[in-house]
């Protein structure tokens, strides 16, 4: 499938399930060249679609994770531990959770790095609204139920093309989270789709939901 509009944008999507979580960045790294060299002068972007092995992923801000006894406790739990070039702390992602890395060349989206965030904030929001859950921002990047958060947000911008992305928890097991202060923020919550809808909201229901939203709000269209 393809994201296009008649001379304007056109952004290719993938879907990867159940791939290590570095595989899947050396394919997000393989995107972003391709857009970054311009080889390929009809393509604006990327969005890869992932659902991830269990994973706990530290951003730029890694200092309190650089310890080899807490990292390898985390291990101990049976996840993978990785650092990512992306903003923020730590997180978690593993299945049941809907992880999109949007590659896109933000200039020809007319995006700054603030409002492409916005965007995917809105995306996320609306695709919750649509199911029937009533979410909202705060302070903190993201998309929060109250005190709990719902999806996370962690990018990666240079020279205006956008890397890493969004995990929305839809049936995620919310036990992963217990093990950490999930992007640093203490005192706040985690929730799911699923929990919110007290039933079971896989990330195959709410993929083409999700997929529909981005078409708006990023004003593109899928073929």
């Amino acid at each position: 499938m393809f994201f296009s509009k008649p001379f304007f944008k056109n952004v290719t999507l993938q879907n990867f399930r159940f791939q290590t979580y570095n595989s899947s960045m050396q394919i997000m790294k393989s995107f972003e060249n391709t857009l970054r060299t311009g080889c390929d002068k009809t393509m604006h972007g990327a969005i890869l679609i992932c659902e991830h092995p269990p994973v706990y992923t530290v951003g730029i801000r890694k200092k309190n994770y650089i310890d080899g006894d807490i990292v390898q406790n985390l291990k101990d739990k049976g996840a993978e531990f990785c650092y990512a070039d992306r903003g923020g702390l730590i997180t978690f992602h593993g299945p049941g959770q809907l992880v999109c890395y949007p590659i896109l060349d933000l200039k020809k989206f007319n995006l700054s790095i603030r409002c492409y965030i916005n965007q995917l904030e809105q995306v996320i929001i609306d695709t919750c609204t649509e199911l029937g859950v009533a979410t909202e921002r705060t302070n903190d990047v993201g998309v929060w139920v109250k005190e709990n958060k719902i999806a996370a947000i962690g990018v990666h911008c240079r020279q205006h093309i956008s890397t890493h992305g969004l995990a929305i928890n839809c049936n995620t097991n919310l036990n992963w989270f217990k093990n950490i202060v999930p992007c640093g923020l203490v005192g706040k919550g985690v929730t799911s789709l699923s929990k919110e809808l007290n039933d079971d909201i896989t990330v195959d229901h709410v993929l083409p939901i999700f997929l529909k939203r981005f078409e708006k709000i990023f004003d593109c269209e899928i073929k």
